[in-house]
């Protein structure tokens, strides 16, 4: 017969200590049963559940004729430290952060997840930036050498770009050039707008130049025959100089009858312009008069309306029209053109998908930009001309004193006082016609 007191082993029987007074050891000698923080209803047998006050973790204790009928289900765990585990799935988690059997449930990690969130955000917008700019940077057309520009003059502060829209007909179908009636092909292209966009710390200023202006011819070298032609004294119209040697010599003509540093070089055909405004969904602009012309085609009426790709090169191309015809020409283009530059930048655009890709496509598949352009450039560019409308910057046509053959003639003492200032970066206070 064993004595008292010996583990679990010495018993013959096969009853554990708890199960009754029949045991073979004192009631009062036999530990306490480890005992769960819920044996609820449901948990192993039908046994009715620890009043609340007596719960451990409600700092209670269990009396010995409270414990029978528990020790069966929870053996000497409770003095080795052993952890039951279990709890019953979909359990909700009470307010002292306890389940509904007792254990404690891991709070949601918030945090976590919120940074995880924002990571995963930032890698989709630069993987989609990345991409976005090695997509447009193939598409830049770098055509424009400017190193074959001779005899140019010293840069000033800011950066000075040459915007220029051509009547070329690349890529346009006959069925197109009737609908924007641009007229049968031309030989060499010409220039239909002309403008001087200075970028620096006062602010935009925006230039036209009327493609009618008289100039001097200068020596230059051939782009293609890399023939060095000399100054025969010849006076012309501006945009004859692209007709006659393209964007090389129309540069080198500039610099020489303005003495202003032109940086970067920017040309658009008719196909491009047209698809543009169509890719926006439209230019909304505000006409003062109605105004019509069968070469461009135009036939607007006064107010505020949303205008094609067709209407706005009919609109952008109009002179015979106005009194002042080439002048008032160039005052239309500044204004559309930075009507399509502030629509381009609005959220609607840069944020749709769907808006932006095929309105940038539009633009750089008949782009031409010199080849020391790159994408910032073009950007600095397209927010420059933005502000122009926006208040923070001026527009203006080149200044004239005149004209002689029906070419107009730039007023040379406020060219020279123009160019000091925008060469120095000042405010621009001359005023153009």
């Amino acid at each position: 017969m064993n004595e008292w007191p010996q583990g679990r082993s010495g018993d013959q029987s096969g009853n554990r200590y708890g199960r009754g007074s029949g045991s073979s050891e004192p009631e009062g000698a036999r530990a306490m049963p480890h005992v769960r923080r819920d044996a609820g209803p449901g948990y192993g047998r039908n046994e009715p559940p620890l009043p609340s006050s007596l719960s451990p973790r409600r700092g209670g204790s269990v009396p010995p004729q409270q414990s029978q009928g528990y020790d069966d289900h929870y053996d000497s765990g409770y003095n080795t430290g052993q952890v039951y585990g279990g709890g019953g799935g979909g359990r909700g988690r009470g307010s002292d952060g306890y389940g509904d059997d007792g254990y404690a449930r891991p709070r949601p990690r918030w945090g976590r997840r919120i940074k995880w969130t924002l990571i995963t955000v930032v890698v989709v917008v630069l993987v989609a930036s990345i991409g976005t700019y090695f997509w447009a940077d193939g598409k830049l057309r770098r055509e424009v050498d400017l190193s074959k520009v001779i005899e140019r003059p010293q840069a000033g502060d800011g950066t000075n770009y040459l915007i220029v829209g051509t009547d070329s007909r690349e890529g346009m179908t006959d069925d197109m050039k009737q609908k924007l009636h641009t007229g049968g092909p031309t030989d060499g292209g010409r220039t239909d707008s002309m403008l001087i966009l200075h970028d620096g710390s006062n602010g935009p200023t925006l230039i036209s130049l009327p493609r009618d202006s008289n100039v001097e011819i200068p020596s230059y070298v051939g782009s293609k025959s890399g023939k060095q032609y000399p100054a025969r004294g010849r006076h012309t119209k501006l945009n004859a100089t692209y007709a006659e040697d393209g964007p090389a010599l129309l540069v080198r003509t500039i610099e020489y009858n303005t003495h202003l540093h032109i940086d970067h070089y920017v040309e658009i055909g008719f196909a491009g312009f047209a698809n543009i405004v169509d890719a926006l969904g439209g230019v909304e602009m505000d006409i003062p008069q109605a105004f019509k012309d069968k070469d461009s085609g135009a036939d607007f009426k006064a107010g505020t309306q949303t205008l094609t790709g067709a209407q706005a090169l009919a609109f952008v191309r109009t002179r015979h029209a106005f009194a002042s015809q080439d002048l008032q020409r160039t005052k239309n283009q500044q204004k559309f053109l930075a009507a399509v530059a502030k629509q381009a930048a609005t959220p609607g655009t840069l944020l749709n998908p769907f808006k932006f890709y095929p309105t940038l496509g539009a633009g750089l598949d008949t782009l031409k930009v010199d080849k020391d352009m790159s994408l910032w450039d073009l950007g600095q560019m397209f927010f420059a001309m933005k502000d122009v409308t926006g208040g923070n910057g001026k527009s203006m046509n080149m200044p004239i004193s005149g004209s002689v053959g029906g070419n107009l003639v730039w007023d040379q003492a406020k060219l020279k006082q123009l160019v000091q200032q925008l060469n120095n970066d000042e405010p621009v206070t001359v005023s153009g016609n």
